[in-house]
């Protein structure tokens, strides 16, 4: 039977390649620890488009169950 692991050594399959930036280094001293996490998290290019599609779930969920409340009410059959 043909082997269907990934070669030894090989990483994770779902490692972009992108560089990792050493963690606590902090460019700015002044710089508070949600600012760093807003910063590296939240608003980092390489993340953004994560964090869109989970801005977009939370909202379609949040979205529905108001227009349940404010509709449910035609949903039942009189």
């Amino acid at each position: 039977m043909a082997r269907r692991s990934a070669p030894p050594h090989s990483g994770p399959a779902y490692y972009s390649g992108a560089p990792m930036r050493t963690r606590g280094a902090i460019p700015d001293p002044n710089e508070s620890a949600l600012s760093q996490f807003m910063r590296e998290e939240v608003w980092a290019p390489e993340k953004l488009p994560g964090n869109i599609s989970i801005l977009t779930g939370f909202v379609v969920f949040i979205g529905g169950i108001a227009a349940i409340r404010s509709f449910g009410e035609l949903l039942i059959p009189a």
